[in-house]
């Protein structure tokens, strides 16, 4: 601790005064307090900034700020999300023998059956939306949710900590892969701390217990293997990660230059096309074998339905749909969101497929853009964009030089504003001014500087 203070005192004071604010954060802030909220998010972001720089990239202490950080939260329950709720319910109804994908917490509580501990307190904590509807998270994101109801004693905290440490865990595994496969690229490897330290990540990951910080652990490992050429092996992990969060799923067709292109590896056409398919193969399979345990006709109704539900009738922190909605109201005075909520997402498979076969896909800093790039468009023509959803793209913007999804992690805090109202109304000026931010960042970056891939 004296050889720390000795020689880094500024990164050291910034630490000290960024636990000060994360404790804050965790233990005595709540959604409503906006105000509160916005300025030790702020502080935070500068704190972070201030910590990489003035610390030299000293890899262990960085790593040792990130680890304290999140150990901060251990006893904390989240209090910007309520997610956390429905996860322990499944957690727990997978332990007492119950599939998940076929029972709603409603069907049970409706008619005076408590199948697991505390399970009014956790039907009234997750809110109507959930429990009224199936579950909608894949296969080895339930097994997280077990693993977390095994964590000793019986109460809600004790599950929200088993949680937080699996997530803790991912993040570990991220940083990991993350290093490893910038030195490969030679990248500097400190880039890792741009998402491993980013207040963004910790608060929605660690804090809200957020579950895409285990899909990027499986995703970023996926990329390391596959560029070390173990691409059997990249495709099982792809397919934990596509079975942690489906949103992996949807970068699939991008893989399809990596293996077809002449170039890659000296390989022929022929044969790099052999490999796609059984890469493709491995990974579908590997994703349905996962599945498997709770599969049933029933299932695939239930689950189709519930997934499907995310493109035709919720909104929230929107783009390009709110101004697509506001036409249609002008239009014919009714929310068309069962028209729009088809379309965008037929809109978004066409850039997806544009990015596969027009982008020269061929080398990992070119497969992490168009990822980076295809995920951002889908993000823009979506009508639901919760905070968590944009951690994928701040880890792939750390394999290239584009800065726009860090300034969306300090600017997409403005979401919260919604809450500061009792019908939960979003304010479309505020919204407004969060887009405005990035689209100009995004502008500027992709359009008009164009950023070479890598320095």
């Amino acid at each position: 601790m004296i050889a720390i203070w000795k020689y880094h005192k500024i990164p050291f004071l910034f630490f000290v005064a960024s636990c000060i604010f994360y404790i804050g954060f965790a233990y005595h802030i709540t959604r409503t307090d906006t105000a509160q909220l916005l300025l030790l998010y702020i502080a935070l972001f500068l704190f972070a900034y201030k910590i990489i720089k003035t610390s030299g990239f000293n890899f262990k202490l960085l790593v040792l700020f990130a680890i304290a950080f999140r150990v901060l939260f251990l006893f904390a329950i989240p209090n910007l999300s309520q997610d956390f709720y429905r996860f322990i319910w499944d957690g727990r109804l997978i332990l007492e023998g119950f599939n998940p994908y076929l029972y709603t917490p409603d069907s049970f509580i409706n008619g005076g059956k408590f199948p697991v501990d505390s399970a009014q307190e956790l039907y009234n904590g997750m809110g109507s939306l959930s429990s009224s509807h199936f579950s909608n998270y894949p296969p080895l994101n339930q097994l997280c949710f077990v693993i977390a109801n095994l964590f000793p004693g019986q109460s809600i905290l004790s599950s929200v900590m088993g949680l937080r440490l699996v997530i803790i865990a991912a993040d570990i595994g991220t940083l990991y892969f993350g290093k490893k496969l910038l030195e490969r690229l030679k990248l500097p490897s400190s880039r890792i701390f741009w998402y491993i330290l980013n207040p963004f990540i910790i608060i929605e990951l660690t804090g809200n217990l957020h579950f895409e910080g285990v899909m990027i652990f499986f995703l970023i490992w996926s990329l390391y293997l596959l560029h070390t050429r173990k691409w059997q092996w990249a495709a099982v992990i792809l397919a934990c990660s596509i079975s942690v969060k489906l949103i992996p799923l949807m970068l699939l067709p991008l893989f399809f230059l990596w293996f077809t292109s002449n170039k890659l590896k000296g390989q022929t056409e022929k044969l790099g096309f052999l490999k796609l398919i059984l890469f493709y193969t491995i990974v579908i399979a590997t994703t349905l074998l996962l599945f498997l345990p709770f599969f049933s006709m029933e299932f695939v109704t239930n689950y189709s339905k519930t997934v499907g539900l995310w493109f035709g009738n919720f909104e929230f922190n929107a783009s390009i749909y709110y101004l697509v909605r506001a036409i249609g109201y002008a239009i014919t005075g009714y929310n068309e969101i069962a028209i729009i909520g088809k379309i965008l997402p037929l809109i978004s498979v066409v850039i997806i497929l544009g990015f596969s076969f027009l982008k020269q896909n061929n080398s990992l800093p070119k497969l992490a853009t168009s990822m980076l790039l295809a995920l951002t468009c889908y993000l823009f023509l979506s009508t639901t964009v919760h905070p968590w959803y944009i951690a994928t793209l701040v880890i792939l913007s750390i394999f290239t030089n584009y800065k726009f999804p860090l300034v969306w992690s300090l600017a997409i805090v403005l979401s919260y504003l919604a809450y500061s109202n009792t019908t939960y109304s979003e304010n479309l000026w505020i919204i407004g001014l969060e887009y405005a931010l990035v689209f100009s960042i995004f502008v500027w970056e992709v359009f008009i500087k164009k950023r070479p891939l890598v320095s």
